[in-house]
């Protein structure tokens, strides 16, 4: 039931960015060029805005074709023409771009809301794929992930005979390099692949490099990840499984949620559950804490006001399309939280 709600109320697709296990990226619909709002609590980092585009490789690989692949569905694809690509979750459209591929892509998830793919049609919402509209811009290769559904609309653009690749949600920075390995190797451009996850990897580095150590050798900061959907009434707190977990380790902080003991992905918030979690902050995506009217908003929550966080209003706000893609731009949600936890530029 959980997870029905959570794909309900618009989480976007692909490695994403929502509530992981069944949905990865968080819903972004609306007008591409949406910025980061860093700073929101006024209580951490400086306020700063980051456009809402990818950043492609110096140059356009050309693919080499055919590539046969193993799907992560089990089965062996066949990729003959890179001509006209369909990626089917936000993440995905992000790799495929920043692979220089993007004019190759014509169609996108809502979640895709990077400026370069704003005038795409949108054949994907909240994971739930329309096949009509996908076979109706006769593609030559889809990418889905094991999450895209309906089973039936999937299995329609297979019976088409469309080349249709599935590959792994990514969950934590571990999973970034084979995710843009096996997007690459699709689309017959390994080599751009290689190059795509050294940038990635040594961008993240550079970030990690500025984190602070706790002072007088304290305790790492604690940051609980809470999933928001005020139109919906939707208020979850991350667990273990979130997805949240290992960009917070990342950035030098614990996990207020996964240390409190919590094994699911998402559990409903609870001033108990709270309490226990007693984050020092509070992170969220952008959009959710536009629904429920901004740090105001959330303090009304049962339990947030009474935590360390909420008594210090200290709200970690990133963009719903970066924050749990672990892709291309992940270094961005990395610098995002570091500069907002640690106060950059006060």
């Amino acid at each position: 039931m959980l997870a029905l709600t959570l794909t309900a109320t618009g989480c976007g697709g692909g490695g994403s960015a929502s509530p992981p296990g069944t949905t990865r990226t968080a819903d972004t619909a609306g007008t591409a060029g949406t910025t980061d709002t860093a700073g929101a609590s006024g209580k951490t980092g400086a306020a700063s805005s980051v456009a809402d585009r990818v950043e492609p490789l110096a140059s356009a690989p050309v693919p080499r074709l055919p590539a046969t692949v193993r799907s992560a569905d089990g089965r062996q694809v066949t990729v003959t023409s890179a001509d006209r690509i369909v990626p089917l979750t936000g993440a995905l459209n992000e790799i495929v771009f920043t692979l220089g591929l993007g004019k190759r892509v014509v169609a996108r998830d809502i979640s895709a809301t990077f400026e370069q793919a704003r005038d795409l049609p949108v054949v994907t919402r909240a994971h739930d794929v329309s096949a009509e509209g996908v076979l109706s811009l006769k593609p030559t290769v889809v990418i889905a992930d094991t999450s895209t559904g309906p089973a039936e609309a999937v299995a329609q653009i297979r019976d088409a005979g469309i080349p249709l690749v599935v590959v792994e949600p990514a969950k934590s920075l571990s999973d970034v390099d084979a995710r843009i390995d096996a997007v690459a190797a699709a689309l017959g451009v390994p080599a751009a692949g290689g190059e795509l996850k050294d940038r990635t990897r040594k961008r993240i580095e550079a970030v990690q490099r500025d984190i602070p150590e706790p002072a007088g050798g304290g305790e790492r900061p604690r940051v609980a990840f809470l999933y928001l959907r005020g139109s919906s009434s939707v208020y979850l707190l991350g667990g273990r499984d979130s997805g949240a977990a290992s960009l917070l380790e990342a950035a030098g902080a614990v996990d207020a949620g996964k240390e409190s003991g919590l094994t699911k992905d998402f559990t409903p918030i609870t001033s108990e559950a709270l309490v226990k979690a007693a984050p020092d902050a509070i992170l969220v995506m952008t959009k959710g804490l536009e629904s429920v009217g901004g740090v105001d908003g959330l303090l009304e929550i049962p339990g947030v006001a009474q935590t360390p966080a909420g008594l210090d209003r200290r709200v970690i706000s990133v963009d719903d399309g970066t924050l749990l893609s672990y892709g291309p731009r992940t270094d961005r949600a990395l610098k995002s939280i570091v500069d907002q936890l640690y106060g950059a530029g006060e």
